[in-house]
């Protein structure tokens, strides 16, 4: 298969060392496809939204399905993101979306983006699932004090475009509240929990399994074709023949699995560091014990949160090098940023760092649709480093759109998430245009 980084990145016998890998329960590994199988319809990847596709299409709508997983369930972004369940799916500004889709999609797709936080929650509870919750909302912080004016119009348009009520705080409403840093201030959205990602991955491929929806792992699928009205997807001890297929593999999809989606999709790495626990006193020195989910307001931004059992995780976007030694140079770029942000600890060793991949559109938000012309092909990816909510809400979506589709209802969904799936303007380029545009946002991150 092909990639556009380091193949290592992509093996799925390259597990990241996480902390999540290190504190989640164990579970039984499902077993390769190892015949000829057939279903209804197949799900390629075992993420949050494969496996909540699969979920809805058989247990709510009684459809067969089987699940493709190259690893096991949660080896790619689902089990290895910051456990940010919150909004923030696309990277264009609600005002850009309001000025292409219009003022209706704009306030339907804010909307889809609270209700998934809560789809999340519900789901969590509803099917017993202790994926340790923390925190209520998320704060995005100020990095120099000219952001504070962008926060209060920000505010502003919120409350008057879609009647949300966000919560503007000082520096020192902040430290009153167990979140003291170097930056100036923040604002609250009220919408937004931390969670550990691998125990609800886990928790839903298991659910899945005693459900009887059929996970095939250690199964890549390595060649996708058609055979009249069939998908055939070969895998290396077996194939399943489906009707339907929905894509969702997110920022690990090989470049050569289905033309229909070659040069649409661009991966950006993601990176996270997690330290030894803090003791009372380091706490009490940083002064940060807030279990509240948080980023600041760089265009490459970091995200970090105080975890349950007093380790803190620090994350941050950029870099292009999945390499052996682009990680080590990004493991340094990133305790480097720590440090800086939170010198009280700068003596706290980490235990744990680790990368992953996100997943951008050419138009910047995410895609819930069909993938080829006969709509016998799906996907639902795409979610812009923000995905633990939106991809397990557009998971059940999809369901509904094919099982709406093959009863001829229209489409649910508002027109911005299952538009013209467009490829990027001369896509092998894809990385010099994103490497152009982390040295531009570096230099407005810090000087503009």
């Amino acid at each position: 298969m092909k990639y556009l980084y380091h193949p290592e990145a992509f093996s799925p016998s390259n597990w990241a060392k996480s902390y999540w890998m290190d504190s989640a329960p164990e579970i039984a590994p499902f077993p390769a496809l190892d015949k000829d199988d057939s279903c209804e319809i197949a799900v390629i990847g075992s993420g949050y939204s494969g496996m909540m596709a699969a979920y809805h299409l058989q247990q709510r709508h009684g459809v067969e399905v089987r699940v493709l997983e190259a690893a096991q369930p949660g080896w790619g972004a689902s089990g290895r993101n910051g456990g940010f369940c919150c909004m923030g799916a696309a990277k264009l500004s609600y005002q850009q979306i309001i000025g292409r889709y219009g003022l209706d999609n704009a306030r339907a797709f804010f909307q889809i983006q609270k209700e998934s936080v809560a789809f999340v929650g519900s789901f969590l509870d509803e099917h017993q699932i202790a994926a340790d919750q923390t925190g209520q909302g998320e704060i995005s912080l100020a990095h120099k004090a000219s952001i504070m004016e962008d926060f209060r119009r920000e505010q502003n348009f919120l409350r008057s475009t879609f009647t949300h009520e966000t919560h503007l705080l000082t520096a020192d409403q902040l430290k009153e509240q167990g979140l003291k840093s170097s930056l100036f201030g923040g604002l609250h959205n009220p919408v937004g929990f931390g969670l550990h990602p691998l125990k609800y991955a886990r928790g839903l491929a298991e659910e899945l399994r005693q459900k009887n929806v059929k996970i095939y792992g250690d199964s890549p699928v390595l060649r996708w074709r058609r055979d009249g009205k069939y998908h055939i997807l070969q895998t290396p001890n077996g194939s399943l023949k489906a009707t339907q297929v929905v894509l969702a593999t997110n920022g690990y999809t090989p470049e050569d699995l289905s033309e229909d989606a070659r040069g649409k999709l661009l991966p950006a790495l993601s990176s996270i560091l997690v330290t030894r626990p803090l003791s009372e006193i380091e706490i009490k020195q940083q002064g940060w014990h807030s279990t509240t989910t948080v980023y600041d307001s760089r265009i490459l931004l970091h995200y970090f949160r105080l975890l349950p059992d007093g380790r803190f995780l620090f994350g941050g976007r950029g870099g292009t090098d999945a390499s052996p030694e682009g990680r080590q140079a990004a493991e340094k770029h990133l305790r480097y940023d720590f440090e800086k942000m939170f010198p009280e600890w700068a003596s706290v060793e980490h235990t744990h760092f680790w990368q992953g991949f996100v997943c951008l559109t050419n138009d910047l938000i995410p895609y819930i649709g069909p993938l080829n012309m006969d709509r016998s092909a799906w996907a639902a990816l795409a979610y812009h480093g923000n995905g633990v909510a939106m991809a397990s809400w557009a998971g059940q979506a999809l369901a509904d759109e094919i099982v709406g589709k093959d009863k001829g209802r229209s489409s649910a969904l508002p027109a911005m998430l299952n538009r013209n799936f467009s490829r990027f303007p001369l896509p092998p380029l894809r990385l010099a245009y994103l490497k152009a545009a982390y040295l531009y946002y570096q230099l407005k991150d810090e000087w503009f």
